[in-house]
């Protein structure tokens, strides 16, 4: 009896043992059986080496043929024996299996409460273009061409002399051009600066800045509103103080800081051992920003403040990678839903 003769006679074997399969687990024991590495099926075609070139020729391309054939059967066989207990398994009493859902990011969760302490305290809110002017982004805001100050910005410029928005205080320039006092708004959104990223900083970050204009308006009512929405976010035992600083768009200008609210200020590693952090920046808004929205100077003042989302929520939450805002990981994220 030849070789192929051989290996025909063992398909038929094969093809009545596949049929004869009670389980998977018998199927795949007769698939290692027959067609394992020490199945004789190989042991058959250890044989080759022995016939002529032709008859080799021609006996391992049949054997080959033979042998994707019956890996074919055996597959059809496991797919049906596998619907077959899937089916059996099933339970149609079971509960379902509850699909994961979606929420608010965590950056949107916390731009939300913000907006939402101000909103409470009778602010409006109001939104601007990503894409920016210079007059807006700058010149608007007190930053003239040649101002060194603009070299702080670290601005991404796009075609037509136009600006990935630094801050969203042009949406405040824009907003006096169009009122008349009082106004009082909050202006929430994404910014865009040039930095590398690192622990602290990103290239992509939020903002919620906030405006008053009217009569009378003095450093008072900013110190009082600042106060109430820290309090109001960190809790009634929250200690505050106001540092000298420096913004084109606002004189005086000073920058906030708040009692660490690891360490209560005592000092630990998040506050530097200073039992402070920094929280937002604010000040009067300088005459010139309005005068440029075609306000009197000299009868309105107002003040105007600029908060950091990502900074809020490291601090509420205790995070100390800005990065991990961004990363979309699921493991970090589900602990906010």
């Amino acid at each position: 009896m030849s070789l192929l003769e051989d290996v025909k006679k063992l398909e038929a074997e094969v093809l009545e043992r596949i049929g004869q399969a009670d389980s998977l687990e018998s199927l795949k024991d007769c698939r290692v059986r027959y067609l394992g590495r020490k199945g004789p099926l190989a042991q058959i075609l250890r044989g080759l080496g022995k016939l002529s070139p032709e008859e080799r020729k021609e006996t391992g391309a049949a054997a080959n043929k033979i042998r994707a054939s019956l890996e074919s059967n055996f597959d059809e066989a496991a797919g049906r024996f596998t619907v077959r207990e899937q089916k059996a398994a099933f339970d149609p009493t079971l509960p379902g299996t509850a699909q994961p859902i979606g929420t608010r990011h965590i950056i949107n969760q916390v731009m939300g409460q913000m907006c939402h302490t101000f909103h409470g305290m009778g602010f409006e809110v109001a939104y601007g273009p990503h894409v920016e002017t210079d007059y807006y982004n700058f010149e608007a805001l007190n930053f003239p061409p040649d101002h060194p100050a603009r070299d702080m910005q670290d601005t991404f410029f796009v075609e037509g002399g136009r600006v990935l928005r630094t801050h969203t205080t042009p949406v405040q320039a824009r907003e006096l051009e169009k009122r008349t006092p009082p106004i009082k708004m909050i202006t929430p959104g994404k910014t865009f600066r040039n930095e590398a990223i690192s622990t602290r900083a990103h290239v992509s970050f939020h903002q919620v800045d906030g405006f008053l204009v009217d009569e009378g308006v003095s450093m008072a009512d900013l110190k009082g509103c600042l106060v109430a929405f820290c309090k109001s976010f960190f809790g009634e035992e929250l200690k505050l103080k106001f540092r000298p600083s420096f913004f084109p768009f606002t004189e005086p200008s000073a920058e906030v800081d708040i009692s660490c609210i690891l360490c209560k200020g005592k000092g630990c590693q998040l506050c530097k051992y200073s039992g402070w952090l920094e929280i937002l920046g604010c000040g009067m808004i300088h005459p010139n920003v309005l005068e440029n929205a075609g306000m009197d100077s000299e009868k309105y003042t107002g003040y105007a403040f600029g908060i950091g989302v990502e900074r809020i929520a490291m601090l509420k939450y205790k995070i100390k990678d800005i990065r991990l805002f961004f990363n979309n990981n699921a493991r970090f994220l589900r602990q906010f839903f």
